[in-house]
């Protein structure tokens, strides 16, 4: 079997297990699926380009993830009244003065020879410096967090009201997306400008510690996030369902389908995100590819399967994974920002970064490390099993139990396992497909 049939193949099978999810449980489903499946794609092409091109094994994918759900509040909530001017200033200069801290205990290692007075210099600017820092945040902090507590309680975003100069306020929210990866490019850099020296395995410990820091905050700092409070109306770049409902052209053309207007909307609205999910895809797939195809593609291979050859050569390595660590992390950022405005809220509870990372690394592996295209099979193919495996399990076990009595031990015990056929279906394709395809369902050529 050629490859492009292969592929067809492959892609087809997919098609027709949503197609049955349109039989079983609608359109609905089926579509939240497909918009879902995109954004998972996306995220396994920023890892993929990680891994499959460079052998960076990052498990800190949440972290950016997060920090893209972060631009969505910045870019599309309206600032906080009185907040800025009770605190917000305050705050960035407190930033400022942390940063400030942090360079000079830099320039202080660089300047001064080795030895304890070095250590002791650095020792003192350090203290000090969060101890300044800790006095002018925390009054400033608790001063916007009285503001309005059960509703807001925090600065706030940027969205000016973009409708008094003609423009679509709810469009502008697709800036979120592109800040999101500036955002997780910018955390990107500072990664690895200190954990990318290390062996892949203190990498991963690093970069997943760095991550439980990032939502860490993004849980606790309620003048940024609002913390577990969490931030519900996030405008969108497409309609609402009751402005559509509302639009007597829609309801005429939804009577022409066939549907209510409420069942119409709800369809049109995923819809609508479906296709501005498959051009962000469709336009990094390409960027991926050119860049795959590329002498930086092959050079970044050649660094991935021997560093040593490749630095002989004159590659810098290090260099490279920079480049390739802040790509990856900022596809993962754009990611994140789509999924926030799709939600239309920011609930930092929900990165769980082993558990969400692990699912984004079993779909890289599932479709094929070092290959997009196997990258965006395993992204559909793995976020539909984590959906529809539970149901069907349920399915299954109520099947299996229907001729026994009620009230019965075991036929409780089996329907309540039900809730963990996620886990062990991802465990069990992961070990199929490494026994029977160890390079994945696409493999790398």
């Amino acid at each position: 079997m050629s490859e492009t049939v292969r592929n067809t193949v492959l892609f087809g099978l997919m098609a027709f297990l949503i197609a049955g999810v349109v039989v079983v449980q609608g359109w609905n489903s089926a579509l939240l699926i497909i918009a879902m499946g995109l954004i998972s794609s996306i995220m396994a092409l920023g890892v993929n380009l990680q891994w499959g091109f460079a052998g960076l094994f990052n498990v800190g994918i949440m972290g950016f993830v997060a920090l893209g759900g972060l631009a969505a509040i910045i870019v599309g909530m309206p600032s906080t009244p009185g907040a800025m001017s009770a605190g917000g200033f305050i705050v960035l200069g407190a930033l400022a003065l942390g940063a400030a801290t942090i360079a000079l205990a830099i320039y202080t290692y660089r300047r001064m020879p080795p030895g304890w007075g070095r250590t002791l210099a650095m020792l003192v600017i350090i203290v000090a410096g969060f101890f300044i820092f800790r006095g002018v945040l925390d009054p400033a902090v608790d001063r916007i967090e009285d503001i309005n507590p059960a509703q807001t309680g925090y600065l706030g975003g940027i969205n000016p009201r973009w409708a008094e100069f003609g423009v679509d306020a709810d469009l502008f929210m697709l800036l979120a997306w592109p800040l999101g990866g500036l955002f997780a490019a910018a955390a990107a850099w500072v990664i690895g400008k200190t954990a990318l020296g290390l062996r892949s395995d203190y990498l991963a410990i690093a970069t997943l510690g760095i991550a439980e820091i990032i939502i860490a905050v993004m849980k606790n700092e309620d003048w940024l996030t609002r913390g577990v409070k969490n931030v519900i109306g996030i405008p969108r770049p497409v309609p609402y369902e009751v402005t559509l409902q509302n639009d007597p052209a829609f309801v005429e053309r939804a009577a022409g389908w066939g549907l209510s207007p409420v069942e119409a909307s709800t369809l049109w609205v995923k819809v609508c995100y479906i296709v501005l999910f498959a051009v962000v895809l469709v336009l990094l797939m390409w960027m991926s590819q050119r860049a795959l195809h590329s002498p930086w593609g092959r050079m970044l291979r050649a660094i991935r399967d021997n560093e040593t050859a490749a630095e002989a050569m004159g590659k810098d390595v290090k260099a490279r994974h920079l480049q390739v660590f802040i790509l990856g992390s900022a596809i993962c950022g754009i990611a994140g920002a789509m999924m926030t405005t799709m939600d239309g809220q920011l609930t930092p509870g929900t990165y769980q970064p082993l558990r969400f990372t692990f699912l984004i690394w079993v779909m890289v592996i599932v479709g094929g490390s070092g290959n997009n295209l196997g990258s965006v099979l395993g992204g559909f193919l793995i976020w539909f099993l984590w959906v529809q495996v539970e149901p069907m399990g349920l399915g299954l076990m109520n099947l299996i139990t229907a001729g026994m009595e009620e009230g019965s031990a075991l036929k409780e015990h089996l329907i309540e396992s039900a809730a963990h056929m996620r886990l062990l279906t991802m465990g069990l394709v992961l070990l199929l497909v490494l026994r029977f395809s160890p390079r994945g369902l696409i493999p790398e050529k």
